[in-house]
């Protein structure tokens, strides 16, 4: 019992001893590591970096936002942020990043904190690999069913209302059967999926593109894509205003607003209007391309061959000749195209592997199948075709041209005295007509001038439009990016993010935010019909594309003044308050 005693005294002095080593060694750590400086001594103590260099992140950021100079605030929650970062906890520095209030300081540290820039051709980073997809799905589910093995089977990567092969041919998708238990899971899923504030119904949604290229700078520097919001603008469907906020930093979107869904062309469209929201990927090509080219122009052309037409002519001057015979008008149709041959496909300005490229080309495909009489118009537009009046004893030509473009068109932009606010006013799109003369060598020569069937047909497109982008969404898609372009030019013409301080730093830079990107349109099907009228053959072919050059709309006169306060009230009730959180980006 004595030995056990003596033992325990022992350990137990110890122990003691062990205590006071272990605290002489914390206090030698702690004066290495928190040197004490005599007041009045030159060099005082940087607090934040011994913080810092203790590992202490949470006092650091109380210390760094202590500082009432913004400058100097940002430049130590960079430091911060740097540490936290070194340290291996990227997403704290991340968020830490996400409190600086300079767009080129936040830009520039997190460059250097995020992970190595993803492979190009993907939205935001990450491309959607379907071609390993496709291949795990025709290697694993009844081989033999899939057309590459004989089989009736198709799998193809998810397309919009047009899609191109691989000679370059844009061609329509057409849903021709319809599975309501595959729509019916469809809408289930979109419906789990959904966000109850963004895909809340609001009569002016607004959206802050500055706090919303911040998030998306943030979600990609921590190696995630833009969220369903984000990628859809919060479910705007049509941009109404233009709104600065000097004051809080925020240049907002603001209009109409909803729940979206998948339509079978691939769009996203409003589940109660049908029309299609507005894409970032669609903003972003717009800004970018008209930011960096002051008073360009984008578009795209879809042209006959010289040799196509040529063709042609021939053949419609030589059978001209013989009258058809019931039954064989299918027949000579089909010689009619195939003498044409595929009709030339030429994108101006902007990537011709975007959606805005694709958007244009198949409004511009379709708006002509319509003139045509290969697609029906909505009420009050009949085509071109049906338009023609030959007098009794008048020889048509055996084959005209016609010329069909979209440009913008609106009735105005009006804006406060101080230009704090824009409305945006008409349907922004209309078509233009021109008749063009060919020679035989199937040589193009414009006229400068329209008939009055061609004309007319123009008419009554433009002002039947919000019909036609009722009845085929692709053209409400084109109107979004008619005021995309608008938008982008009111913000370089009045220099709106210098006024806010916003640079773009992520949106302008390609190799931050990368849009997806598809195939390029080289060629599609051709556009040429004809009609028979006091047994006269009719035959016509058309060209034309879209034109989008916004800048004469922004400039000197075109902006009209509101004096009457009403825009300014708008504004002002629109404003984020102090109930918009700050990590907002959108809010009603």
């Amino acid at each position: 019992m004595a030995m056990l005693a003596l033992f325990a005294t022992r350990l137990s002095s110890l122990r003691e001893r062990f205590n006071v080593l272990t605290l002489v060694a914390v206090a030698i750590a702690l004066a290495g590591a928190w040197r004490i400086v005599p007041a009045g001594e030159s060099g005082a103590p940087d607090l934040l970096q011994q913080q810092l260099d203790a590992g202490e992140f949470g006092p650091a950021l109380q210390t760094a936002r202590q500082s009432g100079d913004a400058a100097e605030r940002d430049a130590r929650l960079v430091r911060v942020a740097a540490a936290q970062a070194k340290g291996g906890e990227r997403r704290a520095a991340i968020s830490t990043l996400a409190t600086v209030s300079d767009d080129r300081t936040r830009n520039s540290a997190l460059q250097a904190t995020t992970e190595p820039a993803p492979q190009p051709g993907a939205r935001g980073g990450v491309q959607a690999d379907f071609t390993s997809l496709i291949n795990l799905i025709t290697e694993t589910v009844s081989k033999n069913s899939w057309d590459e093995n004989g089989g009736p089977g198709k799998i193809e990567p998810f397309r919009n209302g047009v899609y191109v092969d691989a000679s370059g041919v844009l061609k329509r998708t057409l849903s021709t059967e319809k599975s309501p238990e595959l729509v019916a899971t469809r809408l289930a899923a979109l419906k789990g999926a959904d966000n109850t504030n963004a895909r809340r119904a609001s009569p002016l949604r607004k959206v802050s593109l500055a706090r919303l290229e911040k998030y998306v700078q943030l979600a990609l520097a921590a190696g995630q894509q833009p969220s369903a919001d984000m990628l859809n603008m919060a479910g705007l469907e049509k941009i109404k205003y233009v709104m600065v906020y000097p004051e809080t930093g925020d240049l907002v979107l603001a209009g109409p607003a909803g729940d979206w869904r998948t339509d079978e062309e691939g769009r996203r469209v409003s589940r109660k209007t049908g029309r299609p929201v507005l894409q970032l990927d669609d903003l972003v090509t717009v800004l970018r391309y008209l930011n960096a080219s002051p008073n360009g122009t984008f578009g795209c052309s879809i042209d006959p061959t010289a040799e196509g037409l040529a063709r042609t002519k021939q053949f419609a001057e030589a059978s001209s000749a013989t009258p058809l015979k019931p039954g064989q008008r299918p027949v000579w149709l089909k010689k009619l195209r195939d003498q044409m041959g595929l009709q030339s496909i030429s994108i101006d300005g902007i990537d011709a592997r975007t959606r805005v490229a694709q958007v244009l080309i198949e409004a511009d495909y379709r708006m002509k199948l319509v003139g045509m009489g290969l697609e029906a118009g909505a009420v009050g537009v009949p085509s071109y075709l049906e338009l023609i009046d030959v007098p009794r004893g008048s020889s048509p030509p055996p084959l005209d041209v016609l010329r069909w473009w979209f440009t913008l068109k609106y009735d105005a932009v009006r804006a406060t005295p101080d230009h704090n606010i824009f409305e945006i006013r008409g349907s922004g799109v209309q078509v233009l007509s021109e008749n063009e003369l060919l020679t035989q060598l199937g040589q193009q020569v414009h006229t400068g001038k329209s008939s009055a069937a061609n004309q007319e047909f123009a008419q009554r497109f433009t002002e039947h439009f919000g019909a036609m982008a009722e009845k085929y969404p692709v053209y409400a898609d084109l109107q979004n990016i008619f005021d995309l372009a608008l938008v982008s030019a009111l913000i370089t013409t009045e220099h709106l993010g210098d006024r806010i301080g916003w640079h773009m730093t992520c949106f302008r830079d390609g190799s931050q935010y990368q849009v997806a990107l598809g195939d390029a349109p080289q060629s599609v099907e051709t556009i040429i019909n004809h009609r028979v009228v006091n047994q006269k053959q009719i035959i016509v072919g058309v060209s034309g594309g879209v034109q989008v050059a916004p800048w004469s709309l922004v400039k000197g006169e075109h902006i009209q003044t509101d004096s009457y306060g009403k825009l300014d009230a708008q504004r002002k009730n629109a404003a984020a308050t102090d109930k918009v959180p700050a990590e907002a980006w959108w809010w009603d």
